[in-house]
């Protein structure tokens, strides 16, 4: 991935990904390429879901 997707971007792939590897019926080389592609995409997930956490609870100590 050149450009880093947006959390829904992501997400939606994420989706993808874990809808391929559950139908199964694709190579070991391709469902490790699928599985490490995952891994990245949940990773941009989780940190725009931790920066969000970070941004309210900081909101909130303001009020």
């Amino acid at each position: 991935m050149s450009e880093k997707p947006s959390y829904e971007q992501a997400r939606d792939q994420l989706v993808e990904v874990v809808r391929t590897l559950e139908q199964g019926g694709i190579g070991l080389a391709e469902s490790l390429a699928l599985w490490e592609k995952g891994e990245e995409l949940a990773n941009i997930c989780q940190a725009a879901l931790d920066d969000a956490k970070q941004r309210l609870d900081k909101a909130m100590e303001q009020d």
